[in-house]
């Protein structure tokens, strides 16, 4: 058997953090057996969907590099494919028209409620033998129903969940078309994954209750059914459901946090999953590793200490010129020009072990590029009267170094803090005041270095 995989995300909004583990998933179980992962948008959601969440959708599957071999199919474009199906149902004698009116149906809610039912249509239009049907209404245009078998259950193997069945009586007839003809999810997700030849259906266990009512159309389509792995909810750090309104939830916030693609999908291969203790890989190693019976079964947590950490370990292990193309972005937006400063993968290179998220990088980056104004209580701490005088000599005896480099300058704050009669941190912590604005930064040495004699010289007399 061939292994097809599918991500099929409907485009109502931005790429969500739990579809991309979803993806991350059936795309690596598809690399591993070397398979095919196919992208299909489930878009006949006409009142939600968008052009924009669709190109959101790309973006997101772009950014963080999850290539798709089959792609992107668009259910809007398969309608005449759907409404064939749906005849052969029909002609099956696996589907039927029902003419029930919105308050016939609204009727037998508030009855089924009013006994504390589960409400359900009480299949008035479904085809018996022996059973006579009403008249067929002039003013209704019927929806097309499935006929749900009667009695007995659906039972699957779930690779994460395990044996699950659900009694048929507990499903209602589907409704498979609606009144204007169109298809609706439960049947184009068959369809869809019937005829892209899909074998393992990977995705969110909020889908649980929609595989018994698919599984009973394939069965119906005299079609193989695939293998399903049901993949538990993400939750925040206080163990409820991820928020849009209340959580980051979008490859988008991420990206914008300064979070690398190949971190973020280094930790959301470890939600839920994980091999022995493991923490940093790549996804090749990941690949190799990865394997349903290893997915637990229960939530997991979103933890942004976790995540951060993750991050600060693939800074520290990029390349600076890497990083530099992805900090440009952040610097760009705070109005920052790096024209005229020291090239911005040294200064990358220098900040890396220091950082957890690209938008600290580009903070800390920016006084390399533009004089900074200490805040007033950094300039009362360090830069007192008598800081400032000692600064200015500190300037002369810098003028005056043969070689500009890091050793150089490590050697003239060492002398010139025995000259002075003082501690490292009393000459330390001003320069970085005066010259950088902050006094969190990395060596002063290395950073006078890389900003240049006259930039600091500059600095220190202004």
């Amino acid at each position: 058997m061939k292994v097809r995989t599918r991500f099929a995300p409907s485009p109502t909004g931005l790429l969500h953090i739990g579809g991309v583990r979803t993806a991350l998933f059936s795309w690596a179980f598809a690399k591993k057996h070397g398979g095919q992962f196919v992208l299909r948008i489930e878009d006949t959601d006409l009142e939600r969907s968008t052009p924009e969440s669709v190109a959101a959708i790309m973006d997101g599957m772009h950014w963080v590099g999850l290539d798709y071999d089959e792609g992107p199919f668009y259910q809007m474009q398969r309608m005449d494919r759907y409404k064939t199906v749906i005849q052969h149902l029909l002609d099956s004698g696996h589907a039927y028209y029902c003419y029930c009116s919105k308050e016939e149906l609204e009727a037998q809610r508030a009855e089924a409620e009013s006994r504390g039912e589960k409400p359900r249509y009480n299949r008035a239009w479904r085809p018996e033998t022996g059973k006579t049907l009403p008249a067929i209404p002039s003013d209704i245009t019927p929806v097309v129903r499935f006929k749900t078998p009667m009695g007995g259950s659906v039972v699957w193997y779930d690779q994460v969940k395990g044996r699950i069945e659900i009694s048929h009586d507990e499903l209602d007839d589907l409704i498979l078309a609606r009144p204007d003809g169109t298809p609706t999810y439960n049947f184009c997700v068959v369809v869809d994954d019937w005829d892209m030849q899909i074998t393992h259906v990977i995705r969110g266990d909020d889908h649980v209750n929609n595989t018994p009512r698919q599984i009973v159309i394939y069965q119906a389509l005299d079609a193989t059914v695939p293998l399903f792995a049901h993949l538990p909810m993400i939750h925040n750090d206080q163990g409820v459901k991820l928020s849009k309104r209340r959580d980051a939830v979008s490859v988008v916030d991420y990206d914008k946090q300064g979070i690398l693609p190949e971190a973020l999908l280094n930790y959301l291969a470890r939600l839920g999953w994980g091999h022995g203790d493991d923490e940093i890989f790549s996804l090749t190693q990941f690949i190799e590793w990865f394997d349903l019976k290893d997915v637990s079964g229960s939530p997991s947590r979103m933890d942004r200490d976790k995540l951060l950490w993750t991050n600060a370990q693939y800074i520290k292990a990029a390349d600076p010129a890497q990083l530099a193309a992805r900090v440009a972005g952040f610097l760009a937006d705070k109005g920052v020009s790096t024209e005229g400063g020291p090239a911005l993968a040294d200064v990358c290179a220098l900040l890396k072990d220091r950082c957890q998220t690209l938008v600290e990088m580009a903070d800390q980056a920016e006084y390399f590029y533009r004089a900074l104004t200490p805040t007033q209580e950094i300039a009362d701490k360090h830069l007192t009267p008598t800081d400032e005088e000692r600064l200015k000599l500190f300037a002369e005896a810098a003028a005056s170094l043969a070689t500009w480099d890091a050793a150089s300058l490590g050697a003239l704050i060492k002398e010139f803090v025995k000259q002075q009669g003082v501690k490292m941190p009393q000459v330390g912590m001003p320069i970085r005041a005066k010259v950088c604005g902050i006094t969190n930064t990395p060596s002063v040495d290395a950073v006078l270095a890389l900003l240049g004699r006259e930039e600091v010289l500059r600095r220190l007399v202004a």
